[in-house]
């Protein structure tokens, strides 16, 4: 990152994020910023029918229920980004927009991935099929794509939604030699 200065353009240096679990406390913020991310990265990308049940007071609702396998990224006191973990899955990672850059999604990533690591051997993720910006991401950390699939996006009234979607893997771990 770089700053101008007199004319000239000088390096800035920019804080490490933190890590830590997700608390109650942090709720409102991580919904702002997942709905902000969702926004970037699924509008014109998903059935128009799914936007109903993408308000910010749809993710302010969901968001009580991803505490306790989310983790948060702060730079300063700041909350900017977070990654949800479910047994192989990672299921959200979103990082704020004035964050991007930072590194700050690399260090999320890869957070979830050790925490997969422990259970697993390998890792997924699903990605709109058209949020070429993820999709270049996660490539670039290593992740493979599989495949077209169809995520079954839920909904507040008990449903789901088709998302066309390309699931992404990841061999996060090596299977451990057999003593014989």
């Amino acid at each position: 990152m770089y700053t101008r200065y007199a004319g000239a353009t000088m390096p800035t240096r920019v804080p490490e994020p933190v890590l830590r679990p997700a608390t109650a406390n942090d709720s409102d913020a991580l919904a702002d910023i997942w709905y902000h991310g969702w926004r970037d990265g699924h509008l014109g990308h998903v059935p128009a029918t799914l936007l109903a049940y993408r308000r910010p007071a749809d993710f302010r609702s969901r968001m009580p229920g991803q505490l306790e396998c989310t983790t948060v990224a702060t730079i300063g006191e700041r909350l900017v980004g977070f990654v949800t973990v479910r047994a192989d899955e990672v299921e959200q990672l979103y990082v704020d927009a004035a964050a991007r850059g930072t590194g700050t999604a690399a260090k999320l990533l890869r957070f979830g991935e050790s925490a997969i690591a422990a259970t697993y051997q390998r890792a997924w993720l699903a990605v709109v099929a058209g949020n070429a910006r993820a999709r270049r991401f996660y490539e670039r950390q290593g992740w493979q794509d599989r495949g077209a699939m169809d995520y079954a996006a839920a909904t507040a009234d008990g449903g789901t939604v088709v998302v066309p979607s390309r699931c992404y893997e990841k061999i996060i771990s090596r299977p451990k030699a057999s003593s014989s």
